[in-house]
């Protein structure tokens, strides 16, 4: 059985594909859209993918059930955890019609950040292939690197960001590299590799953070917030999901 970890990147998606039990077999690869990596030749089983997936209709609070209950688990690292607007607005044309739109459709009325609206393209782009092919639901699970490094780390928040005011900063990365390899989960080649062109070294590592959640759901595991998914108005499931707990 196949899976994968996915992460958006520069060039498109990074995907980081293994075959459970085989750490040997595993392969990098850069694609322009999400669907070579669902359609790849691996046709992997479980792919646990860095994307928001179940978009509300409104946004009440401080997001989705999700981004709530995970944000006060990662201490410094919770503002990686954005708050994902209306389905309205990720739609939107450009910057200044999302931001009306959010305002329109949330209480309290919160603009769009530049930061999310960036990834506003990728959030449409996994939306619309769920609905289109809403069989994917039970492959395409939605995961958040620094949930899934809160798991590695004993279910404790890093100490360490990944950047620094936009540039990677070395003991955040060397930490989390350290955190996939102690997992036994990976193939040490495989954490130690470069990133692919059209790639970040941050993009890899959360690809692999989600590559090992993928790993445990093909085998029983996962562990999703909140328990069980909510459901959006198309019925695409709303949750985040980590490792199992420890037994």
């Amino acid at each position: 059985m196949w899976v994968a970890g996915v992460d958006g990147c520069r060039a498109g998606w990074i995907a980081a594909f293994m075959q459970v039990g085989r750490p040997a077999s595993a392969r990098i690869a850069v694609a322009a859209d999400l669907v070579a990596i669902v359609d790849a030749p691996e046709r992997p089983t479980v792919i646990a993918v860095d994307m928001p997936i179940g978009l509300p209709e409104e946004t009440r609070g401080s997001g989705r059930i999700p981004e709530q209950l995970i944000r006060p688990l990662l201490g410094q690292r919770q503002s990686s955890v954005f708050a994902i607007p209306s389905r309205r607005a990720v739609y939107a044309k450009d910057y200044g019609e999302a931001c009306a739109l959010a305002l329109a459709t949330s209480d309290p009325p919160r603009k769009v950040s530049r930061q999310g609206f960036g990834i506003f393209p990728k959030i449409r782009e996994i939306d619309t292939l769920l609905r289109i092919r809403p069989v994917l639901t039970e492959t395409i699970f939605e995961v958040h690197p620094e949930l899934v490094f809160w798991a590695l780390n004993g279910r404790t928040a890093l100490d360490q960001p990944k950047k620094v005011k936009g540039v990677p900063f070395a003991p955040g990365l060397h930490l989390r590299r350290s955190l996939l390899a102690q997992s036994g989960l990976l193939g040490e080649a495989l954490v130690d590799a470069a990133p692919p062109r059209g790639a970040a070294a941050d993009d890899l590592l959360d690809a692999l953070a989600g590559l090992t959640v993928a790993l445990d759901l093909a085998t029983g595991g996962g562990r999703s917030f909140p328990d069980p998914p909510g459901r959006d108005a198309h019925g695409l499931p709303v949750a985040i999901w980590t490792l199992r707990d420890p037994s």
